[in-house]
């Protein structure tokens, strides 16, 4: 019977049911990871980073070191243990030796916000070797990333231009591009000069969201311009020489040629060993570029593969799922057999109460706390917009309290010019709000699960308690001094009319706006 269950408990997917454990592996300083670019070090001395954690680790090796990119990654490890660092530092350290400025890399996120924050990481990380990162996220000026993106040539005054020859010359602005999956089709759908032809890595993160959600098939659609575009990276490899040098993949497929030919005559003149460390790591780095993640024979083509990382905390075990993801002799990294990991030294609690009476108990809890950063997560965006609105109507309050939630990107629409000067301030809301909760401005966080996968906060990475929910019978009691409740009973009732209050002249000022679009209204009449 133990045999069965045991066979019955192992991953459908072969691949998965040997994997690399990274809980195996230690922290190690930088100043003994092989191989790494001593700029990346700086940079990363600069971030107040001395050591990588042992996922970071394990990547290096799979990637860097003697793994080489020959297999795609997928890596299941829990939030907070560094996955976005772990796969920034091979990608970043890989196209330092680049010599023209095309998009290389795609990061994948779900959630604005989640992308912003991994964009930070790579600007930390990336100008230091020379790289530009962009960002190509919803409910931003799509025209002011289009500038970011593209390249436009310059044009010269008096001379006519042919519109072809105009088009050809738009090129990328980064080296590195993460996105969300809406922003990302609306790029390639509707933006001169945005391309995946010269892609090399796609990370997705948080794959589990990404997969079940469609996003407009982003997946497909993303594999086939990459594919695409690297059936002709090596455009001498049949040893005919092409006549056209006028596109950027003629020139790269060049120059990727004429460095890898230095290097190899670099090697032969040169004892290796003799180079100082600084030196030997850059001419390493465009030879070893031209032979890892090369696949020598694979389905009869010498070009580079598209590497793949994804990466989740709760990575699925769907085959049908992983199947599009079309994965090359995957390696599958994991923490070990739990696929969630609590921090070591977590205490979990509960509170019992009458479901109305809620709101006071989590005020007098947090009172308790005496201005201990906090995360209150709800249900819904709605129920975080009520809570926190009916929180601050309590008077006298000694925390400050705010709502992390896309509702403080919405607006009430405006004249037009209005709209626009206010609309990239609305957007920045969330943003602002999570940095003044770093800095210790905002003591309490009202969020929905937009915070609960990815989102990095400092102070409260290790919660010394946890709440959980009621029916949990292995949590023991927490107990709310009574007097505490008590001394809030008084304005309930008041705080309970205003959000009423509130909550109607919320809808009378949204129906008052869709009242003034007649147009909106027209097309849902001839629709229906």
């Amino acid at each position: 019977m133990e045999e069965l269950k045991k066979k019955k408990s192992l991953p459908v997917i072969p691949w998965m049911r040997d994997p690399v454990d990274i809980s195996l592996s230690d922290s190690c300083p930088l100043n003994t990871l092989p191989f790494i670019d001593p700029r990346l070090e700086m940079a990363l001395h600069n971030m107040g980073i001395t050591s990588l954690f042992p996922v970071q680790v394990a990547v290096w090796q799979e990637t860097i070191g003697p793994g080489s990119f020959e297999r795609d990654l997928c890596i299941n490890s829990p939030t907070g243990s560094g996955k976005t660092l772990a796969y920034a530092l091979p990608i970043v350290q890989m196209l330092s030796t680049r010599t023209i400025k095309c998009l290389r890399a795609l990061v994948v996120l779900p959630t604005r916000d989640l992308a912003v924050q991994v964009k930070e990481v790579f600007a930390a990380l990336a100008p230091a070797l020379g790289l530009s990162v962009g960002l190509a996220v919803g409910q931003s000026s799509i025209a002011d990333e289009i500038s970011a993106l593209i390249q436009k040539p310059k044009m010269d005054v008096g001379i006519c231009y042919d519109s072809e020859d105009f088009t050809q010359e738009l090129r990328s602005s980064v080296d590195i591009l993460v996105a969300t999956p809406g922003r990302l089709m609306d790029h390639i759908s509707n933006t001169n000069g945005f391309t995946l032809q010269h892609l090399c890595y796609l990370v997705v993160d948080e794959t589990d969201r990404l997969l079940r959600e469609a996003y407009q098939s982003w997946l497909p659609t993303v594999l086939q311009l990459a594919y695409s575009g690297n059936q002709n990276l090596f455009p001498f490899s049949d040893g005919v020489i092409s006549p056209t040098f006028g596109s950027l993949k003629t020139i790269r497929s060049l120059s990727v040629s004429l460095i890898s030919y230095f290097v190899i005559v670099l090697c032969l003149f040169h004892d290796y060993a003799t180079l100082p460390e600084a030196t030997a790591v850059r001419y390493w780095l465009p030879f070893h570029l031209l032979f890892s993640g090369v696949e020598r024979g694979f389905k009869g083509k010498p070009h580079p593969r598209l590497v793949k990382m994804v990466l989740s905390a709760t990575l699925t075990q769907d085959p049908s799922k992983l199947a599009q993801l079309d994965l090359h002799h995957p390696l599958f990294l994991t923490t070990g057999e739990r696929r969630y990991q609590l921090p070591e030294h977590l205490k979990s609690y509960k509170v019992v109460c009458k479901s109305k009476l809620k709101p006071l108990y989590l005020l007098a809890l947090l009172e308790t706390l005496q201005g201990e950063k906090s995360i209150v997560f709800t249900s819904s965006v709605e129920s975080t917009h009520r809570l926190c609105t009916l929180l601050n109507f309590f008077s006298d309050l000694k925390i400050k309290i705010k709502e992390y939630s896309r509702l403080q990107r919405q607006t009430i629409r405006r004249p037009m010019n209005v709209q626009l000067a206010t609309e990239g301030a609305a957007h920045d809301r969330p943003i602002k709000t999570l940095r003044a909760f770093r800095a210790g401005e905002i003591q309490v966080l009202i969020s929905s699960d937009a915070m609960t996968r990815g989102m990095d906060v400092e102070g409260v990475k290790r919660f010394k308690k946890l709440l959980q929910k009621a029916d949990s019978e292995s949590c023991p009691m927490y107990s709310v001094p009574s007097e505490s409740v008590e001394s809030f009973h008084s304005m309930y009732r008041t705080a309970l009319e205003r959000l009423k209050e509130n909550v109607e002249s919320e809808k009378y000022r949204k129906g008052k706006v869709n009242t003034k679009r007649p147009g909106v209204t027209r097309k849902k009449e001839k629709a229906a």
